[in-house]
């Protein structure tokens, strides 16, 4: 996938490129809900926003050091006074997300009240796929796929790194969380780092957590998912 091209992520990613708010529980327990085409809805039940992380990873550890300000992404200052759009435009390491969510037509979704989790891909991330598929999935042909990649990248609700640690440590080493698309996405630890698994068997590391946003959290993440 090309650089050139301009986070959901609808998320997603658009990992933008990522609906109710459930409570994270196990692997038989999905934590959100998403409305079954792929459109998102905001939640009055909002979890409370947490304190941003200074490290660059997740850890299993639910009681995380916090610092006052966000990390920095794709060498810009994230703001959590902006929107997702807003910050995601100033990161050079996501023109390729930023480009895909503009194709699949979320710019407007992902700058709403939301609040929305948004697992970022870089463009790094999109450059592992086979050649030729940001080509093709930023065509308007391939406008409903690309939309469903994307949401895929999305959990409703705002779920930090804190509480994405917690529901992994309650399910016993996993937890299941309902994405936008309407598929799921599973959590689970290695080390220190939190690893997300998708409908195909696909593995993403979270390596940046809690880049906290005036209507979610980005997690920006090192491998795009892919839903079923």
């Amino acid at each position: 996938m090309k650089r050139q091209f301009v986070t959901v992520m609808a998320a997603g990613a658009a990992f933008a490129l990522m609906t109710a708010c459930g409570t994270p529980t196990n692997t038989n327990t999905t934590v959100n809900r998403a409305n079954s085409n792929g459109n998102m809805t905001s939640n009055s039940n909002m979890m409370s926003g947490s304190n941003m992380t200074s490290n660059s990873n997740m850890t299993a550890n639910s009681s995380m050091t916090s610092n006052s300000t966000n990390p920095m992404v794709g060498g810009a200052p994230m703001l959590a006074t902006k929107d997702i759009i807003d910050n995601a435009v100033n990161s050079k390491d996501h023109t390729t997300l930023v480009t895909a969510v503009k194709a699949a037509g979320l710019v407007e979704t992902l700058k709403g009240a939301g609040p929305f989790t948004v697992f970022a891909p870089t463009n790094a991330a999109f450059d592992k796929l086979p050649k030729g598929t940001v080509d093709t999935l930023v065509k308007p042909e391939s406008k409903a796929a690309l939309t469903k990649i994307l949401t895929y990248h999305v959990v409703a609700g705002k779920q930090d790194a804190a509480s994405i640690a917690k529901a992994i440590t309650d399910g016993g080493g996993k937890a299941t969380f309902k994405t936008v698309a309407g598929g799921s996405l599973t959590a689970s630890i290695d080390g220190k780092d939190v690893i997300l698994t998708d409908e195909k068997g696909g593995k993403s590391k979270v390596t940046i957590a809690d880049v906290m946003q005036s209507n979610g959290v980005i997690h920006v993440v090192d491998t795009v998912l892919m839903p079923n």
